[in-house]
């Protein structure tokens, strides 16, 4: 009898809501301190230090996981790891979920699309699950950037709190404080990965470094996100400053942008820059949403355009 193969089905968007959003919260798990970090190093030196107070408190990604170890205890590395995985479970769905849909409008329905049809794809849906995942971000880095004291005030006591103290006292707006900066950085990382994965993946078939194996797409995805980090960066880092900001400290991403250039200079705007490239890389490998063509099918979602398509961390 003739059967039909697993592989002739193609999932249902139940399967592809809940296997991207799963699959997002598994490397959420592995990359998180790495974020944390991150967060911490971008935030480092938008407060002037009291008198008679160290003016850098971490140095570089390694050094401030060793810090936070040493000085708030390993829980610290996980802070916000409740709305982070809520995010990714969020973000994730939409992004990926909705891919395959927005690529077949923009391609009309044609099987083969082209990088254009998919950067539009990727852009479009990343805008939506950003839109949609917002407060769980918001909530996420605020508690990221806050330390951890034996015997201080914390800004929030839990994560159901955070989303009520900002509603209550910044409107429900601010739990979409840092939107467009997000969308705006969401864009370039879609753009800049989407070309650059494939660029350095050709290179590697075309020298034959390497043979087109899971090795390969690794490679291709690491130096894809230091690219992409080398690019988005900047806005990633006022994106983070302006949505953990208290109410009036920013008048608008814009504002913090300029306060940073002219308080710290141009250097300001890749503090944790190794964090982010752990992060983009990281998630899009170990998420393994497939290759950028479409060939690979690395963890079972097969063809959703991008090594980082289930991240943006």
């Amino acid at each position: 009898m003739v059967g039909i193969k697993p592989t002739d089905l193609a999932p249902t968007a139940t399967v592809k809501f809940f296997g991207a959003g799963t699959a997002a919260c598994i490397a959420d798990l592995v990359t998180f301190p790495l974020d944390t970090a991150k967060v911490r190093l971008q935030i480092q030196g938008e407060a002037k230090p009291a008198e008679g107070g160290v003016g850098v408190k971490y140095r570089g990604v390694f050094g401030t996981i060793n810090t936070m170890v040493r000085t708030e205890g390993p829980r610290s590395l996980y802070n916000g790891l409740v709305a982070g995985l809520q995010r990714q479970m969020s973000f994730a769905s939409v992004r990926i979920g909705l891919y395959d849909s927005m690529k077949q409008f923009y391609t009309r329905g044609s099987e083969n699309a082209s990088i254009v049809s998919r950067l539009l794809a990727g852009c479009t849906t990343g805008a939506m699950a950003v839109a949609f995942a917002q407060p769980t971000d918001v909530v996420k880095v605020r508690f990221q950037a806050q330390v951890r004291v034996a015997d201080g005030a914390r800004r929030y006591n839990g994560t159901l709190d955070a989303y009520r103290t900002i509603a209550r006292d910044e409107g429900v707006k601010g739990l979409w404080k840092g939107c467009m900066p997000n969308i705006t950085r969401n864009a370039i990382v879609n753009c800049a990965e989407l070309v650059t994965y494939d660029v350095i993946k050709e290179l590697i078939l075309k020298y034959d470094l390497m043979t087109d194996n899971l090795p390969c797409h690794f490679t291709a995805a690491f130096g894809a996100g230091f690219c992409t980090t080398i690019v988005a960066s900047p806005v990633d880092v006022v994106k983070t400053r302006f949505m953990n900001s208290c109410q009036g400290q920013y008048n608008s991403a814009i504002n913090c942008a300029i306060t940073m250039l002219t308080k710290e200079g141009p250097t300001a705007f890749y503090k944790g820059g190794v964090g982010g490239v752990g992060g983009i890389g990281g998630i899009g490998d170990i998420g393994g949403v497939g290759d950028i063509s479409g060939v690979g099918d690395i963890g079972g979602v097969s063809g959703v355009g991008g090594v980082g398509g289930i991240g943006d961390v």
